[in-house]
């Protein structure tokens, strides 16, 4: 049989005065066979509108991001040919090339599928060439200070210039300064394989006295410089392992760039972060992260002296974390394709692609996290975001709810029933699993971006409704039945019967995560109905600083987020040509090193900023290198921003840096 040879390009055209937006699909056929009786499915960040106006084919099926068309009856695409639509009606404005279609398919009537070669969406209002990897930051001729370190310590008074050791002897003294030495030498052997970092006195280390010292913080530390040897004191591992990167930094700055920087041959750094938690975060629902790959992260954000790794291990479009007590959360949540619960999705193709972690796995992350002092926070989204679970196991629906809403996401029906008791049985039951899993003691519970017409057709979740708030209440919620909206972004809920609901369920849920004597995390919006304990509970905040100062004002603990300017998945600036998302604007390497959690916050409520955090958000990142070029430098300027005092920060410096640190997988941008 001669395999038709099959091109997709799609185009978008913004709307003008005149014109409205048009998002153009091309299928040509460069093969020698026609097609007939088939259809075309694509996926990509952007959702074509349910209700959009179609030409030239028909839009049978649309989840989210993923769109089933059909060409009119009896069209044959004869070799050579090209079937075009057009679809005026997006969720929202393509912004960046990466919005658009990246995965497409088509199927045939006995089943076959056909593979498609896609090519990035061309925008007629931008014609720059497309950006790849990570930005260049060469080291300057002249740099501003003589040794290189991200993040800037709290002191620096190094002296002198010694001849550039060939690598370092750690000689740790006590148990503590021996798990910390052993850490490192993995470290550096992982992150810069064939460098020797740590090396020897036979193969020309110098010595490293590892010593402790009572009275410093957790993770302060000094080093001491001398001529034959450097002395590091501090008073616990993650101390011993900071002043050990530290050192680290400047030897490998010293030695790739000898006339620019120095090993001090004299003088002191002394040491501790500003701020307690310094937090990346990576969604591996949307694309799916190997565990070497969730590994290799945790490294680099170790050589950034971050203590946090925020784990989001479910969305709409997948579970990613086994439950022995639901096999079908892994066997049906964590795996798209054509004719499966989870259609192809975000660049996911039409053949089964995904995957969970296993116990074994998470465990050695664990393990792995902790010998470089970071705690892992898990993250299991609800009521929201569930649709990938309710998929998995429809049993927690309520089996009478009539009606539809959709999530701001464009999936229906996407939320854990607060009225249901088989839900908090089953969230009692994972709680339990993943917290032995993970016994750091914390577990986040999401709570971000209920829809305002969540459960509005359900009779047990308005027989509750009732119950708590009255009949009006529930007589204002029935009117919000398939009610989809959401094309102005994410519902703002609070006061509504949406919130009422929400906050009975986290409050239940607060109280099982509290039962087992953990912390509960949350996103903002957990705070909805005053629904978890300020003494056992943070939250992250992640929509302006204002909120954030509010929310802290209130007196919770807030990790500071804002999408503006640390969710990682914004694009670098607003060119077509950057890569990334751009719903709640962009933020180059400067704008996120610039920004200071800490700006509009009271004396009081400045008590309650633990930190800050990156996030790193996944529907873009179908190309890896498009992970490098969101992700890095920007995650060493928020690692910045959680440790340097904002006094002693500088953009200066740090640009003269950051081209020194590691990037996950080495795709270095062209320019």
């Amino acid at each position: 049989m001669t395999v038709p040879v099959l091109n997709l390009a799609t185009i978008w055209t913004p709307a003008t005065a005149t014109e409205p937006l048009s998002y153009t699909i091309k299928l040509t056929n460069n093969g020698t066979a026609p097609i007939s009786n088939f259809k075309l499915g694509l996926s990509g960040p952007a959702r074509i509108d349910p209700q959009a106006e179609v030409e030239g084919g028909v839009l049978e099926k649309r989840l989210s991001n993923h769109s089933l068309f059909a060409p009119p009856a009896g069209y044959v695409l004869a070799p050579g040919e090209t079937w075009t639509v057009t679809a005026r009606g997006l969720s929202y404005g393509l912004r960046h090339w990466s919005d658009g279609a990246n995965s497409s398919y088509v199927t045939l009537a006995d089943g076959t599928i056909l593979s498609v070669i896609t090519t990035p969406t061309h925008s007629t209002a931008g014609n720059a060439p497309l950006l790849k990897g990570a930005a260049r930051f060469p080291m300057p001729a002249k740099a501003p200070v003589s040794v290189s370190i991200i993040p800037w310590p709290k002191n620096v008074s190094v002296t002198g210039a010694r001849a550039v050791p060939q690598g370092l002897n750690p000689l740790p003294e006590g148990d503590d300064a021996t798990k910390a030495a052993a850490a490192f030498a993995k470290l550096v052997d992982d992150l810069f394989p064939v460098e020797a970092l740590v090396r020897p006195a036979s193969e020309g280390g110098i010595p490293v006295y590892l010593r402790a010292k009572s009275g410093l913080g957790a993770e302060a530390y000094e080093i001491a410089f001398a001529e034959d040897a450097v002395t590091i004191s501090a008073t616990a591992r993650a101390g011993f392992l900071y002043g050990l990167i530290t050192t680290g930094q400047i030897l490998r700055g010293a030695k790739q760039h000898p006339n620019t920087l120095v090993f001090p041959s004299g003088g002191t750094i002394s040491d501790e972060p500003g701020l307690v938690w310094r937090g990346t975060h990576l969604d591996v629902a949307r694309q799916f992260y190997t565990g070497a790959e969730v590994s290799r992260l945790l490294k680099l954000i170790a050589w950034n002296k971050m203590n946090r790794f925020h784990w989001h291990l479910s969305e709409d479009e997948a579970w990613r974390v086994e439950i022995d007590a639901y096999p079908e959360l892994t066997e049906i949540g964590a795996w798209r394709g054509h004719g499966k619960a989870l259609p192809p999705m975000l660049g996911s193709g039409p053949h089964p692609t995904g995957g969970y972690y296993s116990k074994p796995v998470i465990r050695q992350i664990v393990a792995l996290a902790d010998s470089l002092g970071i705690q892992v926070v898990p993250e299991i989204d609800m009521p929201g975001h569930c649709y990938a679970l309710l998929q998995s196991l429809p049993q927690l629906r309520d089996p009478n709810e009539i009606g539809e809403y959709q999530s701001v996401q464009g999936f229906p029906n996407n939320c854990l029933n607060p009225a249901m008791e088989a839900t908090y049985t089953f969230l009692e039951t994972v709680i339990t699993e993943m917290l032995e899993l993970f016994p750091g003691g914390i577990f986040h519970l999401g709570a971000d971006e209920v829809p305002l017409a969540a459960w509005s057709g359900s009779p047990l979740a308005l027989d509750l409704l009732e119950k708590l708030a009255g009949p009006e209440m529930r007589k204002k919620h029935e009117a919000q039945l398939n009610q989809l909206g959401n094309h102005g972004g994410a519902d703002e809920i609070e006061d509504s019967p949406t919130a009422i609901l929400q906050g009975y369920f986290v409050k239940r849920v607060h109280a099982i995560i509290a039962s087992k004597g953990a912390i509960t995390g949350g996103w903002e919006e957990a705070a909805h109905g005053d629904a978890v304990d300020k003494a056992s509970s943070y939250l992250v905040g992640w929509r302006n600083v204002e909120i954030n100062a509010a929310l802290a004002a209130q007196g919770y603990d807030i990790v500071a987020s804002p999408a503006q300017r640390y969710y990682l998945d914004m694009a670098n600036s607003v060119s077509w040509s950057e890569p990334g998302a751009g719903w709640a604007g962009w933020s180059g390497p400067e704008e996120t090193y610039m920004f200071e959690a800490r700006e509009g916050m009271t004396t009081e409520a400045l008590q309650h900023l633990l930190g800050v955090q990156s996030c790193i958000w996944s529907e873009s990142m179908t190309d890896r290198a498009i992970f490098d070029r969101l992700v890095f430098p920007r995650i060493s300027a928020i690692a910045e921003a959680g440790w340097t005092l904002p006094e002693r920060k500088s953009w200066t410096r740090f640009k003269a840096f950051a081209g020194m640190m590691p990037i996950m997988y080495g795709n270095w941008a062209a320019e």
